[in-house]
């Protein structure tokens, strides 16, 4: 990678962070994770496809750490499974977002689709039906309000940030001077 184009990926991939954090703060407040996750989700997707796979793991990362520093995120021994589930949205996006064929259209739906279900089941299976009733022991009622924020809302929030991404991602590699396929 040339000098000029690590500069501009930082650039990209620090603003992007940045973005989010501050939309998880100011979101924060409302209450509500479907705002919120939402949110992630489409940054997420935008990184990976507007910037590649390693700022699309980056900001997938930092996200639930700089969450949790805030005070807004999940505990600290949830934060490798969300990473898990954000790093296996940001590959579907990836690999399967970024396909070259005549129906380009058709590349994102797919991704949209096999990502937010991938990432709703890595997010399910390790917090809920792992990490909750195993090991973390907590009070009943804290363990129903955790379980709940990681099932159905994460498939949801997936799924309204991938359609958010699709929508916008056309506008937003114009606007960065991508070529169009």
């Amino acid at each position: 990678m040339h000098v000029k184009n690590k500069i501009f990926w930082i650039t990209r991939t620090a603003m992007l962070i940045a973005l989010l954090v501050v939309m998880q703060i100011a979101t924060a407040p409302l209450g509500n994770t479907l705002v919120t996750g939402s949110i992630v989700n489409l940054l997420l997707i935008v990184s990976v496809m507007t910037c590649g796979l390693a700022s699309g793991l980056s900001v997938g990362a930092v996200s639930p750490i700089m969450a949790r520093f805030f005070g807004i995120g999940p505990l600290w021994s949830l934060i490798p499974f969300i990473i898990a589930g954000n790093t296996v949205l940001v590959f579907v996006w990836h690999f399967l977002g970024n396909k070259k064929t005549e129906q380009a259209y058709a590349a994102e739906i797919t991704a949209l689709i096999y990502a937010a279900i991938a990432k709703f089941l890595v997010l399910y299976i390790g917090i809920v039906r792992i990490m909750v009733p195993i090991f973390l022991g907590l009070p009943e009622q804290q363990a129903k309000v955790i379980s709940a924020m990681f099932s159905l809302p994460q498939l949801v929030t997936a799924f309204v940030g991938g359609a958010l991404a699709f929508a916008l991602l056309p506008s937003l590699r114009k606007a960065i001077g991508e070529r169009q396929e």
